[in-house]
């Protein structure tokens, strides 16, 4: 007798899809990638991918918003974590933010290569991604010159914050192409470029 194949709950199926689709368009550009490329790399047919995800745009955007989770929670796990005091939240943040990108080279075409280079809609939504970032890197900025600055202006934190996750985005690229390097070495120079920054500036002017 046959055995009637269990149906997955509907969450985890939407992530089969989502790994299918995130792998495909890390390939790929937007307009190149079929969804049936995608059915067929999660082993099921079109008809169930626009069922689960919609559109080939709804495919797309639930692959940006999804990796753009997994990114922010790893650099918030990494900079909550218990660790010792000597030890720098942000290069941790900025620690994890590479780590992120080497252990996940998909997600990272995908949310920074092929969302930014499609315009709008997507371009919203790789803007979104870095909004979500800074706005973490200038709450851990805050926290970690309270002693030394006071609490620092919520407009400097926030251009501060960019400059760190501009030259991120910047660095990471290299660190992909640069195998020698680490995510740590990396972290170092941009936590160390963010505070020199900072240090330029003093106390009083904060």
């Amino acid at each position: 007798m046959k055995t009637k194949q269990r149906r997955l709950p509907r969450e985890v199926r939407e992530q089969q899809l989502i790994d299918a689709a995130v792998s495909a368009f890390s390939r790929g550009d937007y307009h190149s990638v079929s969804v049936e490329e995608i059915a067929v790399a999660a082993g099921t047919s079109k008809p169930t991918v626009y069922h689960y995800l919609g559109s080939k745009e709804g495919i797309f955007t639930a692959c940006v918003r999804r990796e753009m989770e997994r990114l922010v929670e790893a650099i918030r796990a990494a900079v909550h974590a218990p660790r010792p005091t000597d030890d720098d939240p942000l290069r941790r943040g900025m620690r994890a933010f590479f780590a992120f990108v080497v252990d996940n080279r998909e997600s990272w075409t995908v949310l920074y290569r092929r969302a930014a280079a499609q315009g709008q809609p997507f371009e919203a939504e790789t803007a979104r991604v870095r909004d979500r970032v800074t706005s973490e890197m200038a709450e851990l900025i805050t926290a970690c010159t309270r002693d030394d600055y006071g609490d620092m202006d919520t407009r400097d934190a926030q251009l501060l914050a960019r400059v760190a996750v501009s030259t991120a985005d910047a660095f990471a690229d290299w660190l992909l192409d640069h195998p020698d390097e680490t995510p740590d070495t990396m972290a170092g120079h941009v936590a160390e470029l963010t505070w020199s920054h900072l240090r330029t500036r003093g106390p009083a002017e904060v």
